[in-house]
């Protein structure tokens, strides 16, 4: 069972690379690196109930759980080439397991194959519904973007829209159904379902960003990481906030707000640039089709502010994803 198990995971996601010298069905996939190039590595695990909801569609499951990964090396500057799967499924009949295995495989192709990402290997068990996907991209020397190099004055900096996702969670958690309405719910559950790693726009930040991450946690959370990582703080101001016209079309003004500071699983990339390198890295970012909005400033108070329309400083109660909250 698990050996035909992989063979249609093997058939639907065959991606031809050079560089895999041999791919799944031995015990180890062996690659070859291209010559002057930094390897980027990247690994995330997805656990049902915890992760996505449950009775999430399979394939909606293997898209996400390769674009979670790709986001990873998107905020890196790399460009993806191989990965590895680890899926550990439920009891089920043969049948069930074969037509989940098979919608799974699906949407992971559906992304893995316009960024000619191979997929090398990976392990099959039983257990809780989990998936571990682990990344490998490629990187030229001294290029990696990290979150370590932030500078006091910079211009912090988000791509595509924010609270899209965690309002869809919320919709789906309130029973809404994809089918109904004007279309909102459809656009924001999709926009959890299948998020978009925004990879071309960290190949463009390469060498223009000072720092990276990708908003996985929640904004505040993580920009609070780069903040740590490069010694200072941040000031963002709420109402320039990029939030899309589903999410205020869905919820009020101060929901949209939340959802956006601190909702996390959008995936799109925050990032800081020098002042004087902002108006050329929107202006090619709008090229890329994600855009690129000013959201606030790095200063060297420690920690994330947020400042209102009327410039009060808000208290943010909820900075985002904890795995290990109680």
């Amino acid at each position: 069972m698990e050996f035909r198990l992989i063979d249609r995971i093997r058939e639907r996601t065959a991606q031809g690379r050079e560089d895999v010298k041999l791919g799944i069905g031995d015990d180890a996939a062996l690659v070859a690196p291209p010559a002057g190039q930094e390897i980027a590595i990247a690994i995330d695990t997805m656990v049902e109930g915890v992760h996505f909801p449950r009775g999430t569609a399979p394939a909606d499951l293997g898209w996400k759980s390769l674009a979670v990964n790709l986001s990873d090396l998107a905020a890196m500057g790399a460009s993806p080439a191989w990965a590895l799967l680890a899926l550990t499924l439920p009891s089920a009949s043969s049948e069930g397991i074969e037509q989940f295995i098979d919608g799974f495989a699906e949407g992971f192709a559906q992304l893995a194959q316009p960024h000619r990402l191979a997929l090398i290997g990976g392990d099959t068990t039983r257990g809780t519904l989990t998936v571990s996907v682990a990344v490998h991209g490629f990187v030229p020397p001294g290029q990696a973007l990290a979150r370590g190099g932030a500078r006091s004055g910079d211009v912090v900096l988000v791509t595509g829209t924010l609270g899209d996702a965690a309002a869809g969670l919320q919709l789906l958690q309130r029973g809404a159904r994809v089918d109904e309405g004007d279309g909102r719910a459809a656009f924001l559950i999709e926009r959890l379902h299948r998020p978009t790693p925004r990879l071309a726009a960290g190949l463009a930040l390469r060498g223009r960003a000072t720092a990276c991450i990708d908003i996985s946690d929640g904004l505040v959370a993580d920009l609070g990481h780069v903040c740590a990582a490069s010694g200072l703080g941040a000031e963002i101001d709420a109402p320039l906030l990029p939030r899309s016209s589903m999410l205020l079309g869905a919820f009020d003004e101060a929901a949209a707000r939340d959802f956006a500071l601190s909702g996390g699983d959008d995936y799109e990339l925050c990032f800081t640039v020098p002042a004087a390198r902002v108006a050329d890295v929107q202006t090619d970012l709008a090229r890329l089709g994600c855009g690129a909005t000013r959201i606030g400033r790095m200063v060297d108070t420690p920690g994330v502010r947020v400042r209102d329309e009327h410039g009060r400083w808000l208290e943010i109660t909820r900075h985002g994803w904890d795995h290990f909250a109680p």
